[in-house]
């Protein structure tokens, strides 16, 4: 792509699309994207899965931009990995007033309109994060109540470990003691740390 110089430019529009593997073509985002007027040396395509953090083109894209411009997606799926970075990368772009648009959902946070769809998908994100936060402690509460605690449960019961403590003031090993009690070394060497 040909960089021009970022200072004498007005806002642009900075495309960029991307395509899970390199099998699927990614030609019919290019069409559209340029159907809506953005020159081909404006335009970032990726074959890369959106699960991956390593997506040099969106990074390139991003690094491109400047204030005024607008980053135009075929889809709000070829942009975030998850909701919560989309709505990461849309804050971003709205501190460095970048706009932001989407050709399949209608999408332009350059409108009111489309700032309201994005403040809603942040609260809604913002909203699941409290949910399971509350079911978490609600869960551990409860836990508590009828007496269990949380964490990891005990690997050797009361008897093993009055057998576990025999043992080592016998002298035996571990690899012996681990046989004995029909367990694993890192668990005698584990158990063992507690007793001292």
């Amino acid at each position: 792509m040909n960089q021009e110089n970022h200072k004498t430019r007005k806002g642009l529009l900075v495309g960029y699309a991307r395509v899970s593997t390199f099998d699927q073509n990614p030609q019919m985002q290019i069409d559209a994207l340029i159907q809506e007027g953005i020159d081909s040396r404006h335009l970032f395509e990726e074959k890369t899965s959106g699960s991956t953090l390593n997506r040099p083109k969106l990074k390139e894209a991003l690094d491109f931009l400047k204030a005024g411009d607008i980053l135009v997606v075929w889809k709000l799926d070829r942009l975030g990995r998850s909701l919560q970075d989309l709505i990461q990368i849309i804050q971003e772009l709205k501190k460095r007033e970048i706009g932001f648009k989407s050709l399949t959902e209608g999408i332009d946070t350059t409108s009111p309109g489309g700032m309201l769809i994005f403040h809603i998908f942040g609260s809604l994100a913002e909203f699941g994060r409290e949910l399971i936060r509350e079911r978490t402690l609600a869960g551990l509460e409860s836990a508590r109540r009828q007496g269990r605690k949380g964490g990891r449960p005990k690997s050797l019961n009361d008897e093993q470990r009055e057998t576990l403590k025999e043992l080592i003031e016998q002298g035996r090993g571990v690899s012996y003691i681990a046989r004995t009690l029909n367990t694993s070394r890192f668990t005698i060497y584990r158990e063992k740390k507690s007793l001292i």
